[in-house]
């Protein structure tokens, strides 16, 4: 029995030690004005190089009209997920005078391209009863999405053209 634990002692002991060595380069940057200098001109991140598989090439929320425009459109609502990287814009429940009826929209953005089909919206439904027993469904209605789908279409077309005359 000492003899196992002797050697599970030793080999924690070892696991912790090679675990807690750095393999530092002499020549990184300590300050943080000096990293984030160096992450700037090599192109990478505070993540690093983890999944990198060539030359990226980052296009910024501010450089891509169909984004700006949903933003742009959904500007009187209130935001609970707005979320670049992962193409997700998500408000919160939202009503105008009646507060029996609410709706939340789920826009997901399936390419960059000013089309139709660049874009999923999810319009839900919360009907509430007078003692605050709520009921959520997906709306069958096309009405709103199709509205906001033509509003942020229509929207991005624009803001394309403008930054299109700009260069």
């Amino acid at each position: 029995m000492k003899k196992i634990k002797l050697v599970l002692t030793l080999l924690i002991s070892l696991f912790l030690t090679v675990a807690c060595s750095k393999n530092m380069d002499p020549n990184r940057p300590i300050g943080a004005e000096e990293k984030r200098r160096k992450n700037v001109e090599e192109g990478g991140s505070a993540v690093g190089n983890l999944f990198k598989r060539g030359a990226t090439n980052f296009e910024f929320s501010s450089s891509n009209p169909m984004w700006r425009a949903s933003l742009e459109t959904l500007d009187f609502l209130p935001l609970t997920t707005v979320d670049y990287a992962g193409g997700v814009i998500i408000t919160d429940w939202y009503s105008e005078n009646n507060n029996t009826d609410q709706i939340k929209l789920t826009i997901r953005f399936l390419s960059n391209e000013i089309r139709s089909d660049s874009l999923k919206i999810i319009v839900h439904r919360k009907n509430c009863d007078q003692n605050s027993n709520c009921k959520t469904s997906i709306s069958s209605s096309d009405l709103i999405k199709n509205e906001l789908r033509s509003t942020i279409l229509r929207k991005a077309s624009v803001l394309e053209k403008k930054d299109k005359e700009k260069q």
